[in-house]
């Protein structure tokens, strides 16, 4: 008898920062990473650092109760491996060390305190993690700190940390927003990590931007809730920033919910940082990322060939092997639709087709789901997976491809219109051929291996064959002649079947 196949242990990061500690447990340790457990508490551990040097008494006390909590939490949990890092306010503080060895026996795992570059880099490690060929700067806002690197591709630089932490903030300016705001201005007057940010893009890092990414989500009546990947023109973001800061002075803003207590009164300190990065590096973009310091911490751990996988694909691949009815004919599928855009010549860019593939892959996985509602179930699905690597756009488009699969391409079964605003034209036309390309394909082989290679695409002219080895005619049928004319007319073609 077969021994089931034993599964990967989970990982957990203890991330115990200047505002907030919090618990993360992933699946497994791998290139997509999955969390199955997220909880904070908001401690304000870096409240007094900057003027009493100290770590307030009150906020030990919470910090060491959650971290009592979160030891249980893993132990129920099996969590095979817990790392835990500390930030800004444990090594600034001259009572850090005392509240790190309590914490150290309480969590029974060895807490690595990071410096400030250390912190900048493992906050880049997380945006290159979690964002497709990043290029510009990252920018991640603690409770105590604010480090600014440099990034393109998988190439990280040296980084700098500086005291603008909205905690930090808050404590140095004695809740003076005036004072504040000399204290930004003379921080990043002439910091070199943000001379080189002139139009690229700017990956804002940390809970309290990821706050304001909500905010401007809930206000834009975005058609999306997913902070990861959110894009702001940089002029957009600045104007948003300025009309924050004087919502939050008014008052204004004390009945949005989805925005914590704790957090509110630091949005406006968060609110000017951003501000001041804007006019300095005038970047030409902002993007929110949930990637940071743990995903890099995790990454960074990842053997090299494995860190140069694509995320969002290995995603794909991890949801094809879960959910589809045979991850190998996923597979198949990816070849077959590499035949087809070769034969019709269909001009195709790397990300073009990434997402093609990343669309093969989930081009099954709602057959579970009654055939009534596949299209729309796929499409919330994919829109809003917790997984990286993709941009909102990238979601949409491959979304809409999965959608038009199940749902297929009459005017009857159109998806969400704003869905469709996220793509131009172009794209969603790209996305309705994909589309039909997969009814095609998923008709012709009942999703089983073995039948989509022994198809093959012929071009004669304008006109679009698909061939059928003789072991394979009995499949050929009206309707799947019929699903092919379809797919050929949005090629520019018209469309035969062939036995061979």
């Amino acid at each position: 008898m077969k021994r089931p196949r034993k599964r990967a242990s989970s990982v957990a990061v203890i991330d115990i920062g200047s505002n907030s500690v919090r618990l993360v447990v992933y699946e497994t340790m791998a290139r997509s990473l999955v969390t199955i457990f997220n909880e904070k508490a908001l401690c304000g551990l870096g409240r007094e650092v900057q003027t009493t040097g100290l770590l307030a008494t009150d906020a030990v006390a919470k910090a060491l109760t959650a971290l009592r909590r979160f030891r249980a939490l893993c132990k129920i949990q099996k969590v095979g491996r817990v790392y835990a890092i500390a930030t800004a306010a444990c090594r600034d503080a001259s009572n850090g060390p005392d509240f790190i060895a309590k914490a150290e026996r309480i969590c029974g795992a060895t807490i690595q305190i990071l410096s400030g570059p250390r912190e900048a880099k493992l906050s880049a490690l997380g945006v290159v993690s979690g964002v497709h060929n990043p290029d510009g700067i990252v920018g991640d806002l603690g409770g105590g700190s604010l480090e600014l690197i440099d990034v393109h591709r998988n190439r990280v630089r040296s980084g700098v940390t500086l005291p603008l932490g909205s905690l930090a903030l808050q404590d140095l300016s004695d809740k003076s927003l005036k004072r504040a705001e000399r204290i930004v201005s003379d921080e990043l007057s002439d910091v070199a990590q943000l001379t080189a940010g002139r139009g690229r893009t700017f990956y804002a890092v940390g809970g309290t931007w990821r706050a304001l990414a909500r905010i401007h989500i809930i206000q834009s009546d975005y058609p999306l809730r997913v902070m990861h990947g959110y894009s702001i023109p940089a002029a957009d973001a600045l104007d948003f920033a300025q009309r924050l800061r004087r919502l939050v002075a008014a008052n204004m803003l004390a009945n949005i919910e989805m925005i914590s207590d704790a957090r509110r009164p630091l949005l406006t300190y968060a609110a000017l940082v951003l501000e001041h990065i804007i006019r300095v590096a005038k970047p030409k973009t902002i993007v929110f990322s949930t990637f940071g310091v743990r995903e890099g911490l995790l990454y960074e751990k990842l053997p090299p060939s494995e860190r140069t996988l694509d995320g969002f694909i290995c995603a794909a691949q991890t949801l094809n092997q879960l959910l589809s009815r045979s991850a190998r004919h996923a597979e198949e599928l990816v070849s077959w639709t590499d035949r087809l855009v070769r034969v019709v010549k269909l001009r195709e860019t790397p990300e073009e087709r990434r997402l093609r593939h990343a669309a093969c892959l989930l081009s099954d996985i709602g057959w579970r789901v009654h055939p009534d509602h596949r299209g729309e179930e796929t499409l919330s699905l994919i829109t809003n997976g917790n997984f990286g690597s993709i941009s909102h756009q990238g979601r949409a488009f491959v979304a809409l491809s999965v959608f038009y699969r199940y749902a297929g391409l009459s005017e009857e079964n159109e998806p969400p219109a704003r869905i469709r605003e996220l793509v131009p034209p172009a794209m969603d036309e790209r996305a309705r051929m994909l589309g039909a390309a997969f009814r095609v394909a998923h008709l012709i082989s009942a999703a089983r291996t073995g039948v989509l290679p022994a198809t093959h695409f012929r071009s004669q002219g304008r006109k679009l064959m698909l061939v059928f080895e003789h072991r394979m005619v009995d499949l050929v049928a009206d309707r799947v002649g019929s699903r092919f004319k379809q797919l050929a007319r949005l090629v520019g073609r018209s469309g035969s079947i062939v036995r061979r």
